[in-house]
């Protein structure tokens, strides 16, 4: 049996909740200016529910009195935001010059074929989502793989068995005391 991994599913009504007195505040620090406030509260959305879900979208765009287009516009235009589920530990390996050329494609072709998935996608099991990034601001030690927000060092591709080792067991652990 393949167990399924996932961020916290908050959709309930203290979420939704919690959002509006969110983008109540938003409004009323930004009064005049409502769109002032988008940023933000999608910001909010994604650092809660691990990526912009279309409910939220139209739920914002209500909230905030502007087209639904208008916040999917800016939700796509900015790398930040993710419209699709990710899985529960995103591995960033960083694609800028330093880390290219201390061998960070070698390191992305491993967990290439170790997770087998390609940059942009998410593992069945909803464990790990793998993405190519420019730049992790690290360059001087290089070549660099963030997973959340942890960064790994001077990784080489011999280490991508362990790095996915690793957080594979924190996520049964996770799953086990759930349970």
């Amino acid at each position: 049996m393949t167990t399924r991994f996932k961020k916290e599913v908050l959709d309930t009504p203290a979420w939704w909740q919690d959002l509006d007195r969110y983008i109540d505040e938003q409004k009323n620090n930004n009064p005049g200016h409502v769109q002032s406030a988008l940023i933000p509260v999608l910001h909010y959305v994604q650092d809660r529910y691990g990526y912009v879900p279309e409910k939220a979208v139209n739920h914002v765009a209500q909230s905030l009195g502007v087209p639904t287009v208008y916040i999917w516009g800016v939700a796509s235009f900015y790398s930040y935001f993710s419209l699709t589920p990710k899985g529960l530990y995103t591995i960033r390996v960083c694609a800028g010059t330093a880390c290219y050329v201390q061998g960070s494609q070698a390191v992305m072709n491993e967990f290439i074929r170790r997770l087998e998935i390609q940059p942009g996608q998410t593992t069945e099991d909803g464990l790990f989502t793998l993405e190519e990034a420019r730049c992790l601001g690290a360059c001087g030690q290089a070549p660099v793989v963030m997973v959340n927000d942890r960064v790994h060092a001077k990784v080489r591709p011999e280490q991508v068995p362990d790095i996915v080792a690793e957080y594979t067991a924190l996520a049964h652990a996770s799953a086990e005391a759930q349970a």
